[in-house]
């Protein structure tokens, strides 16, 4: 069962990057949360726009694939890591008006989730806890957003839930606990794996209607958050899948969680 849970988290993970690399291609943009605004030296340049989303679809397909896994999902959180480090980081302080503004911060936390959740594929023995630390830190970051711009977000919810303001604050307390829970490896496997089923029915409850109902316009905005939120899915469920495995060694009187992960890995590999 953990390793069906990880396989999953893995495919789902690997379909989101390889869509965000057809978006990229279908609207000779990249997008949203990829890369910083105001990169038109880049989208001026349309051959490099069609490599980044080649070389994003082929990233994509080789995870759902299980081919050359550990090498693929560690270049691709490398080149997203850095786009975070140097492109992001420097783009909100230096270009950013609203750098003091935490919500002016989201697309850039997006970045590095998508980045840990790349070195979490991996299952690299150092990769690992800093994708998992990555991923756990990003969630922490969406639950204040949820908090502070709650009246503002209600908007997003479909018109049939009632009470939107109590879901807002609802759904931050969730990210908040599982993050905590990701992070400090407080019922690590039980969190990620209730995130994980949280995210996904976001996707079938507002992503997927929304993307739908976006019917090609508005450059795909939607798409790519139903995408980005099958991503977020995957990672907590591959995270669920070795948590899960590394707690139940442990309490059987087994080697070492991070260990046993790790050789869980041949499973979930194939």
């Amino acid at each position: 069962m953990n390793k069906l849970v990880a396989r999953t988290g893995r495919i789902f993970y690997g379909l989101a990057m390889a869509a965000m690399g057809i978006l990229t291609i279908c609207y000779r943009d990249f997008p949203y949360m990829l890369i910083p605004p105001k990169h038109d030296w880049i989208s001026n340049h349309i051959i490099l726009v069609y490599l980044s989303g080649t070389l994003l679809f082929l990233a994509g397909a080789c995870i759902v694939l299980g081919k050359k896994l550990r090498l693929v999902s560690l270049l691709l959180g490398a080149v997203l890591l850095s786009i975070f480090v140097f492109w992001f980081i420097p783009y909100e302080l230096f270009v950013s008006s609203n750098y003091m503004h935490f919500g002016a911060w989201e697309n850039a936390a997006k970045e590095l989730s998508l980045a840990g959740g790349a070195f979490v594929i991996a299952g690299e023995r150092r990769s690992l806890p800093l994708g998992i630390f990555l991923f756990g830190l990003t969630i922490l970051s969406f639950s204040i957003d949820h908090f502070l711009y709650a009246r503002q977000a209600v908007g997003y919810i479909p018109s049939w839930i009632p009470n939107k303001l109590f879901w807002m604050y609802f759904t931050g307390t969730a990210l908040l606990g599982s993050s905590l829970g990701i992070i400090l490896n407080v019922r690590r496997g039980l969190m990620a794996a209730l995130l994980g089923a949280m995210i996904l029915i976001w996707v079938l409850m507002l992503h997927i209607p929304k993307a739908v109902s976006e019917s090609g316009g508005g450059g795909g905005g939607e798409v790519s958050s139903a995408f980005l939120a099958l991503a977020y899915c995957g990672i907590a469920f591959v995270i669920a899948g070795i948590s899960l495995k590394a707690s139940r060694v442990i309490h059987s009187g087994g080697s070492s969680p991070d260990r046993s992960a790790l050789r869980e890995w041949s499973g979930y590999r194939s």
